[in-house]
This record gives structure tokens, sequence and C-alpha cells, in this order.
């Protein structure tokens, strides 16, 4: 069975940057000579995870069958100094407009507003050092190596709001994509029926040498602003407009009031958004080329010609459009840019390599935990002396000890670190 036409434009994905490599432990050997001095190379780092703003990207469709993205690890470091590979990154291609956000706190972390936009959403983990990073005056053969850093899984969600300069709205079946169709090459799908449009369609409409995008947004009903039919599905597409092109079927072909039909439409604008009802909107009386129009549009204008541009146009014969077009022309030519989403600067994802960690009391002994002692769990080998070594100069280097000291540790109290218990000697 064919799929039906859907249009997807919002969706969760997972996504995890690669680990880190490990740093290799090893040792030069020669016939007769096993160790001659530590060779370990570093871990490759892990791959990127990228998203990037495509216009050959349409619709959030292809997110519906594929939902994780994992890039590359780093490889091990070698031996003979050898460093592992780096990881492959992944790049994410999304539709231009598509709002990138932290599920887990709902912070926007970009928007994808132009195309090319690209940015890094998850970093890879940094390569262990190898055993000959740890060489020192007195530590010539050191017999420990430091593991990949590790990332996590993270969730995004994709929110797709269309880019355009003009949003055509109104009720279903009024003529908006036969509009479109007049006033730019668009060509979207049109019939004699409701819903007949189920995507934003977008099309770039030429006045003299200049140019704007209108959007045939899909059409709205009564109760749109809390969910009913598409409404919640489209009226966040509206926001990215700078101005409103209200279609009304001024015939009442639909046996629904002009005057009614306007007014409704404008108050789920008002409920979903007071952006979206503050948009300046010129109106386009359409069909006035049917029965009963021009008693209609007299009506109409008589009620809103003094707060709002009105124009009388019939679609399908192009009647009126130019006019119309102009009208557009002359009041974008007014308004301020479009601006992309602001951005949370403040929000990035850590990974096991941002060291931190917090001190409890559990039953008199202070208990560390955080991706500090991760990180030890991971790196320190307890039946190594070196290893210990580097254990104890990192607890002093991130001030571990000093914290220790400020609340009160005193010589033979307990330090669990990982589960494991040592007595603090000074």
């Amino acid at each position: 069975m064919a799929e039906r036409n859907v249009f997807l434009d919002k969706v969760r994905i997972t996504v995890k940057s690669g680990d880190g490599g490990d740093g290799m432990n090893s040792f030069k050997s020669y016939k007769g000579k096993p160790a001659c001095g530590p060779d370990g190379g570093d871990g490759g780092k892990g791959g990127d995870i990228y998203v990037l703003a495509d216009s050959a990207v349409g619709t959030l469709l292809p997110f519906r069958y594929k939902t994780k993205y994992v890039a590359g690890d780093g490889e091990r470091g070698g031996s003979n100094l050898c460093s592992g590979k780096g990881g492959e990154d992944v790049i994410i291609r999304v539709p231009v407009g598509t709002i990138v956000s932290d599920e887990a706190t709902g912070s926007i972390i970009c928007d994808m507003f132009r195309d090319g936009d690209k940015k890094l959403i998850c970093e890879g983990g940094r390569g262990g050092k190898g055993n000959v990073r740890f060489t020192t005056a007195r530590r010539h053969a050191p017999n420990f190596a430091q593991k990949g850093e590790k990332t996590e899984e993270h969730t995004l969600v994709l929110e797709l709001k269309v880019i355009a300069d003009v949003g055509i709205i109104g009720f279903p079946n009024v003529g908006k994509s036969t509009l479109l169709s007049k006033i730019s090459a668009a060509r979207p799908k049109i019939a004699n029926y409701h819903f007949t449009t189920l995507t934003p369609n977008l099309g770039v409409v030429g006045f003299h040498e200049n140019s704007f995008v209108a959007a045939d947004i899909p059409g709205l009903i009564e109760g749109a602003s809390c969910g009913a039919g598409l409404g919640h599905d489209f009226l966040r597409h509206i926001e990215r407009t700078r101005m409103l092109l209200h279609v009304v079927d001024v015939s009442a072909s639909e046996g629904r009031d002009p005057i009614e039909d306007f007014g409704k439409i404008n108050a789920e604008l008002e409920n979903y958004s007071e952006k979206l009802s503050a948009l300046p909107q010129i109106i386009a009386l359409n069909k006035c080329d049917c029965p009963d129009a021009e008693k209609n549009a007299e009506k109409f204008i008589k009620k809103y010609g003094k707060k709002f541009e009105i124009f009388k146009i019939a679609a399908i014969e192009g009647e009126g459009v130019y006019p119309l077009v102009a009208a557009l022309w002359k009041k974008l030519s007014s308004l301020p840019a479009a601006e992309p989403v602001k951005a949370d600067e403040n929000f990035t994802y850590k990974k096991s390599g941002d060291l931190d960690y917090e001190i409890y009391m559990d039953d008199g002994a202070y208990v560390l935990t955080g991706s500090l002692v991760d990180m030890l769990c991971r790196n320190v080998s307890l039946d190594d002396p070196d290893s210990m070594a580097y254990f104890q100069k990192i607890l002093r280097d991130k001030g571990v000890i000093s914290t220790l000291l400020k609340m009160g540790m005193k010589e033979h109290d307990t330090v669990v670190v990982g589960g494991v218990e040592f007595d603090y000697v000074p």
C-alpha cells in the first residue's frame, strides 16, 4: 500500500558523538631486550555531530524512518607512538527553518535559518593519552595509559517553521493555492475539497526587479489554536512570516459568511499567539467573479475597509492579482527583515571530560562523586604505583584535597572514591 502524503514538521531524534579512543600502554621491545621504554600512542578523537541546513530537504519526513545518529568512535592508540584514527563525523541535513532544541531542558540550540548554516551539536570525546605521555624525570616507565573520553546520548527536538515573507492564510478551499500558483512559479496541488494542501507550499513572487517568498499555509478552521483540525501543525509556520495575506471566499460558496470567516481566523491567531495577531494583514476577497460576490464584497469593505487594505480578485482568472502583489511588496519594503530565533548561548552538552565533582557525608565517610570520579575509575590502576601517584596528583590539582580539608577531614578519615575506601594520610 502506498504511503499517504504526510508532512512531518516536528520530530525527536537521538544523537551521540563518538567516544575517544583509549591510549596505548606499550613498550618498545627488541630481541633480547623485552622492555626498552614506553611507546604507547594516543587514542583518536571521537566523531562530532553536526546539523546542516539544506534547501534541498523539504520536510522532516526522513526522520520518521531514522531517528538515531551515532558518530564514529576514535580508534585505540598503537605502539611505536602511533595515534589512533579519529572517528567519522555525522552531518544531519535538515530543512531551512528548522529549530533544534534539547528535549530535556527545552533550550534552543540553534535556528537553521539560512541555507548552508552549520552547527556543531555534540563534540566527540578526546582520545586518551598513551603511556609515553606520562613519563617524567622520575617516572621513566609508566605502566598505564589514559582511557578515551566517553560521550552521552542526547535527545533533540527538530521543529520546522517555514521561512517566508508573506503567509497566505484563510479557511480551507478559499483559493489560497490557486492564488499562489498565479503570483509565483509554485505549482501546488489544487482541488475543490477541504485540506487539499497538507504541506505549506513556498513560491517566489517576482515584482519587477524585486522578489519575495510567499507561503500557502494549509487551511485553518475554528478551534485551530486549540489543536482542532490541523491547527497546531500549521499555525507554527505563520510565526516565521513578516506579514499575512488573508484570503476570503467573498462568494460564500461554502455556505459561510465572509465577515464571520475573517473574524474567526483572526480569533484563532490571537488565541495562539499575540505575535501572530499583531502581524500586518492585507485582505484578498477572492471569487469575485461568482454570483453574490459583489454584494458581499461591499458589506466586507464597509466593515473592514478603514482598518485593512482590501483587494477584490478572481484568482482562477488572475484578475486583480497585479495590484495585490504591488501592495504586498510595498508593505514588505517598510517591514524589518526576519531574524533567526535566538539560541541559548549558555547551553552546551557536557562530556565526561568536563570534570566536576561533589562531596557528601555518609556514615562518617567523605564520598566523592561526579564525572571526575568516573574518569579516575577508568584510568587508574590500583595495583600500579605510578598510576596511584597520578590519581593523587589529579585529586590535588582539581582541588579535591583542599575541599576535603575545608570540610574538616582529618588524618585517617575515610574517603570513598568510586566505591573504594581510602584512609587520608597527610
